[in-house]
């Protein structure tokens, strides 16, 4: 329990210091906040939350906002929640909207967030572990809150923070340095090497009592400089001499639920052979792979492969590669149906053209679509081949559609 005097003091003191934030970079994404619903606003560290929780509450007329991470407030337990809300009602007056930023960092929140949804308040909330947050809201929260995902700087964002046109020259920047704003505002790489140890040892090795964090640091150091490639557990068990086949696949969840790294299945009707096939991995970030990565720079066509992904990926969850007698980077998923193919080529050329012709119209062929598309850093181009529609786009105009 924590004395009441210092709750008072580090509430006002976030306040004052959430006043002087900048508003920062408008996001592209725009939510509701509804009463008797706990709204869940999930993403990395670093990656915007904290400002867009600003630009939210500025909206607002009376608000409440509390950081759990903030070290004065280390031993917060659930019984502090209560006094809290008395604080905040006695500094602000009643009827303000919620703010809770990193709610994971306390045991049983959901306790008390479900008490604020049962009164008719409105909730927001923030984490940086997708897994968690769903599990706890899941038991508690049924059908009573709404979630939102918030990625890094989309190309959009990052030319509107930039106050720059859209070009292949400013697509260039963005696609070596990435979105994360605080990189792109400093340009120091320690930023982001921090990125990844405070992932790396706070959300996960601490949470889950990893003492052994060797192991964990060179999985992730590995993944995040594979983009594209495909893996598989027991690969990953023997490279790194890991005893336990368990203990990859956990350290691989835990990678994925901190949205440190995203992972791809192999398409199949058979949901017990996708799930046993070699699964495709990729990064939260062009610039943090850039960054923590010798190998990744090196590689522009995977690099390419890792932004179109996460435009997919902000957009759907149901993403695939597909390989038969050719192979597919991207299928989309809507429902129950395949709806987009789509095959990413830094330079579409003599070389590699027929491979890759010959995977976007296996897979165009497999699930009856007419158009496919082939992303490529500045080619552009359609044509009839087949009976099918094949359009060459490059990728910075695609993302600004």
């Amino acid at each position: 329990m924590i004395p009441k005097d210092i709750l008072k003091e580090v509430i006002v003191l976030q306040r004052a210091s959430l006043l002087r934030l900048e508003s920062g970079v408008l996001r592209e994404k725009e939510i509701q906040i509804y009463d008797s619903f706990a709204l869940l606003l999930t993403g990395i560290r670093r990656c915007g939350k904290s400002t867009f929780l600003h630009q939210l509450l500025k909206k607002q007329k009376h608000w409440y906002y509390l950081n759990l991470e903030d070290p004065r407030l280390d031993g917060f337990a659930l019984s502090d929640f209560m006094r809290v809300e008395s604080i905040m009602k006695e500094e602000y007056g009643e009827g303000g909207i919620y703010f809770f930023d990193e709610i994971q960092a306390v045991e049983k929140w959901e306790k008390f967030i479900r008490y604020l949804i049962d009164k008719k308040e409105k909730i927001v909330i923030t984490g940086s572990n997708a897994s968690l947050l769903s599990r706890e809201l899941g038991t508690k929260l049924t059908g009573r809150h709404v979630s939102y995902e918030l990625f890094p700087f989309s190309f959009r964002e990052f030319l509107l923070m930039k106050k720059e046109k859209a070009s292949l020259q400013e697509f260039d920047i963005y696609f070596q340095k990435g979105g994360f704003p605080e990189f792109l505002k400093k340009d120091d790489p320690g930023l982001l090497h921090e990125l990844l140890s405070d992932v790396v040892m706070k959300d996960i090795a601490v949470r889950f009592g990893i003492k052994n964090t060797s192991f964990l640091t060179k999985i992730t150091i590995y993944l995040v400089s594979h983009v594209g490639k495909e893996f598989s557990y027991n690969s990953l068990k023997q490279m790194f001499e890991i005893k336990s086949v368990q203990s990859v696949i956990d350290y691989v969840n835990y990678l994925e639920n901190t949205y440190l790294i995203f992972l791809v299945q192999k398409f199949d009707y058979s949901y017990k052979k996708q799930q046993v096939a070699a699964k495709k991995v990729y990064s939260i970030d062009n610039g943090f792979s850039y960054v923590n990565s010798s190998s990744f720079s090196k590689d522009k066509g995977r690099m390419l492969e890792n932004m179109v992904f996460l435009a997919l990926r902000k957009k759907s969850k149901d993403i695939f590669y597909f390989q038969e007698k050719g192979e597919c980077d991207f299928l989309v998923k809507d429902r129950e149906k395949i709806v987009q193919a789509l095959q990413v080529c830094f330079d579409f050329n003599e070389e590699n053209q027929e491979r890759e012709l010959r995977g976007l119209l296996c897979a165009l062929q497999e699930f009856h679509l007419s158009e496919g598309l082939i992303l490529t850093y500045s080619q552009e181009d359609n044509f009839i081949l087949e009976g099918k529609k094949i359009v060459l786009k490059p990728v910075w105009k695609w993302l600004l559609e």
